[in-house]
């Protein structure tokens, strides 16, 4: 999506998860613990959480007034971001078309069969919590899409009168 909108900024998130096999090394920040936590102290985060014991995070991004912030973050990522600039975010929630379908893209990603069957045991409590938390419910079975549906959405609100 953001190689087809020059107005999207995409944020590069921090963990620290290993990389997956699957992953190319820049997918995310791999950072130590001492880390993040460093950058915890020192206010570095727009967003972060702890999702099945590995820290996620957000860095404050430095972008230029023209362009969106695309932030691809959890449901407790979200709910900060709500609270912090709830009258500018727009939130999307993504879901997988059934609970079969994400099991296997779990696995194709190359997660492992314990974080797998972790991350099914609490996707509905997500889910529920996810489409309270957002504005737009996508479900993600054509990436392609998708990626259009949500470039759609995205146009309608920049077409929307200010103030």
């Amino acid at each position: 999506m953001v190689s087809q909108d020059p107005n999207l900024f995409l944020s590069k998130s921090w963990t620290t998860r290993p990389q997956r096999p699957t992953e190319p090394s820049n997918a995310y920040v791999f950072a130590t613990t001492k880390e993040f936590k460093d950058k915890i102290k020192q206010g570095g985060f727009l967003e972060w959480a702890e999702f099945l014991g590995d820290l996620y995070g957000t860095p404050w991004p430095e972008i230029g007034p023209e362009k969106d912030l695309l932030l691809e973050i959890d449901i407790q990522g979200a709910s900060q971001v709500l609270q912090r600039h709830g009258d500018s975010a727009v939130m999307f929630f993504l879901v997988a078309p059934s609970a079969k379908i994400q099991m296997e893209r779990l696995k194709k990603r190359g997660d492992d069969p314990s974080h797998i069957a972790k991350r099914l045991a609490i996707a509905d409590k997500e889910v529920q919590i996810g489409k309270s938390l957002a504005q737009h419910l996508v479900v993600n079975e054509d990436l392609d899409e998708t990626v259009h549906q949500i470039s759609r959405i995205i146009q309608s609100y920049r077409e929307k009168p200010k103030g």
